[in-house]
């Protein structure tokens, strides 16, 4: 006997008794061409529910089912991997889109190899055809591939066997203006990513050795410039290669805006700091100074660290303390201040009239108070002697015609400002003294020593005075008390 006749014979119902519960596809066909059977897998693969409904041979099956390789090229008769097999050829994982001949718009995915199985004498008894199902991994893969490419958040992908990008969507292209020509096909050094990167030396070797890369600041070269991002890289297999995923958020705006707002700063800064008027800043809820210009500085004749830190209340900068609170107040509800008459008291005990804008402004995230100033001390005292020549040349009227006289007291009624309203019997007993003191050129001092009041006492009535006949100047307040007819009598003194 013979070895071959002694070899045992395989037996087919156990061998598909065996191959039927494999999750994989087996296809068994006999060398004669025909498909001797097929497991539950392989039908199913096909959508079909019997074996005759795989054509019979390999002829038919060629007519009931089209093939095509992913390139979407067709495979022509003799290019079936069943016919291959048929024809001596091995068949190595193959990839190909099956479609029923009925309808090509229906796409499987199959993996197809083969095997042979021989018999006891070492000859082809049973070709088998082996396929994998790679349908629902494919339909995943181009999900992946529409929603990568519909985001419009920058992405690229890169193969980490040789960093080299093989996917870049759209909104990449968009935030840089590169092509896509510009980007596949090249390394991530080529690109760029990292070479303008704090930590980017631990993104190179995380990638490297294909980890997660978190979140980080880059700046991406672009034709002409940069682009300032936040990149982060996430490790995922693309097909059967493994794979970086590079997501970014763009910062460029924020930058723009960073810039543009720094040199907005710069730009008022140096204007606070030039500005010939004087100008401080204080912090709303306490009115504390916290900028103040040279102009500013020399009104009143102080240090800048003698002001910064302070209130006005502190410095004692304004004399009439009720107006300033009204002022805080108007700005606190957030009322804007305009042309507001206050005088300032000076380091050297001199006095400044000043004009008062203030209005809030938000400075660094801060509810805070600008004041602008003007000094017009100058201007003040130019009206006084205008309305006292005025004055001395109407005290005798005489000879001036009535035309003249009329232009001389308006002149003169121009230069005091709004007319006031108030008559003579409209002071109180106090400011009736105070007034007829004034007519008789008496200081505050000598008011005080007149009518026994202190010097603060006298200066809030000449206050009170002055607001109620709508004047300013002590010379104001003689023409007011003139042309009423009244002179004043002749004080006692102490």
């Amino acid at each position: 006997m013979t070895d071959v006749d002694q070899a045992p014979k395989i037996n087919r119902a156990v061998l598909q008794q065996v191959i039927a519960g494999l999750s994989d596809g087996l296809i068994l066909v006999e060398t004669d061409g025909s498909i001797a059977w097929a497991n539950q897998s392989a039908l199913d693969m096909h959508r079909i529910e019997a074996i005759d409904e795989l054509g019979g041979d390999v002829a038919g099956y060629r007519r009931r089912f089209t093939l095509r390789y992913r390139n979407k090229h067709r495979l022509d008769e003799g290019q079936y991997p069943l016919e291959r097999l048929l024809a001596g050829e091995m068949v190595e994982d193959i990839t190909v889109e099956v479609s029923p001949a009925t309808d090509e718009d229906v796409i499987w995915i199959h993996t197809l190899r083969s095997l042979v199985i021989e018999d006891a004498g070492a000859r082809p008894d049973v070709l088998v055809l082996v396929l994998r199902d790679e349908t629902p991994r494919y339909e995943a893969e181009k999900r992946f591939e529409s929603a990568f490419n519909a985001n419009p958040a920058p992405g690229l992908i890169c193969r980490l066997e040789d960093q080299r990008f093989i996917r870049v969507n759209q909104g990449f292209m968009e935030m840089t203006g590169l092509a896509r020509e510009d980007v596949i096909g090249r390394t991530v050094e080529e690109i760029g990513l990292f070479s303008n990167c704090e930590t980017g030396e631990d993104a190179t070797e995380k990638l490297a050795e294909g980890r997660l890369i978190r979140q980080r600041e880059a700046l991406i070269p672009i034709p002409g410039s940069d682009r300032l991002v936040i990149v982060a890289g996430e490790p995922i297999p693309v097909g059967e290669e493994a794979c970086m995923l590079f997501t970014f958020a763009d910062l460029d705006g924020r930058r723009r805006a960073q810039n543009a707002l720094r040199q907005s700063e710069e730009r008022f800064s140096k204007s606070f700091r030039l500005s010939p008027a004087p100008t401080a800043i204080s912090r709303l809820h306490d009115f504390v100074f916290t900028e103040v210009n040279e102009a500013f500085l020399q009104l009143c004749g102080r240090k800048a660290e003698e002001v910064i830190g302070k209130t006005a209340a502190e410095l004692g900068l304004w004399e009439d303390v009720k107006l300033r609170r009204a002022l805080e107040q108007k700005l606190k509800d957030n009322t804007p201040v305009r042309d507001e008459a206050l005088t300032m008291r000076l380091k050297d005990g001199g006095m400044a009239e000043c004009l008062v804008a203030a209005e809030r402004v938000e400075i660094a995230d801060q509810q805070c108070v600008i004041w602008a100033m003007q000094d017009v001390t100058e201007r003040r005292r130019t009206e006084d002697e205008l309305i006292q020549a005025i004055e001395s040349v109407m005290a005798d009227t005489s000879w001036f015609s009535r035309t003249v006289v009329d232009r001389l007291a308006t002149l003169r009624q121009s230069s005091r400002g709004k007319p006031s309203t108030a008559q003579l019997q409209d002071l109180s007993e106090r400011e009736t003294e105070i007034l007829s003191l004034i007519c008789q050129g008496l200081s505050d001092a000598e008011m005080g020593d007149v009518l026994h009041l202190s010097k603060h006492t006298i200066r809030n009535h000449v206050a009170s005075l002055y607001a109620k006949i709508g004047v300013n100047r002590r010379a104001a307040a003689v023409i007011w008390a003139r042309e009423r007819g009244f002179l004043g009598e002749q004080p006692k003194r102490r």
